[in-house]
């Protein structure tokens, strides 16, 4: 039986994966393109640029559909809160918390929202219930996905990868 909760919950991974899978559509196909991004990840200190720029890119976009169509998850809010602690961090963490100061206030919503979703499971209007993923204890797990793998993969490639440039005065 579909409840509000279900509907919400779809609403809320279409918007939110969908809107992510848009952010690395644009990496590869808008704008200054894989390469124009891979410049702009070597500015910031996330090094190789040329490896980053397709992992970024195609991570958003399997993320954000995965968790669109609330398939494997806690996988992808897993994806999606390693995406978000390496762009707060790389990029947002300087600016204070508000997005209008280019802050890192989006990247904590989403990875709320991507842990939200990975604890209550993605409801019955998801593939993950209709091949019996996701209900009762599941959803513990759903959490430990999504935090240790997460925290885990994003944390990681900060520490191997970032080497932010010397400030200029």
């Amino acid at each position: 039986m579909t409840t509000a909760i279900d509907a919400g919950l779809l609403l809320l991974r279409v918007t939110i994966g969908l809107t992510l899978a848009a952010h690395g559509y644009a990496k590869i196909f808008r704008g200054g393109r894989l390469t124009g991004t891979a410049r702009w990840f070597d500015s910031i200190g996330m090094r190789p640029g040329q490896l980053h720029a397709p992992l970024a890119a195609f991570t958003e976009i399997a993320a954000g559909v995965l968790f669109a169509l609330g398939l494997f998850t806690p996988l992808a809010a897993a994806m999606m809160i390693a995406l978000m602690v390496v762009a707060a961090w790389t990029v947002h963490r300087h600016s204070g918390f508000f997005i209008v100061g280019n802050g890192w206030e989006y990247n904590f919503v989403l990875a709320c929202v991507a842990l939200t979703v990975a604890v209550t499971g993605a409801g019955t209007l998801s593939v993950d219930h209709l091949i019996g993923l996701g209900s009762g204890t599941d959803q513990w797990w759903g959490l430990t996905i999504a935090l240790v793998i997460g925290l885990g993969a994003g944390i990681g490639q900060i520490a191997v990868f970032f080497r932010p440039p010397a400030p200029t005065d």
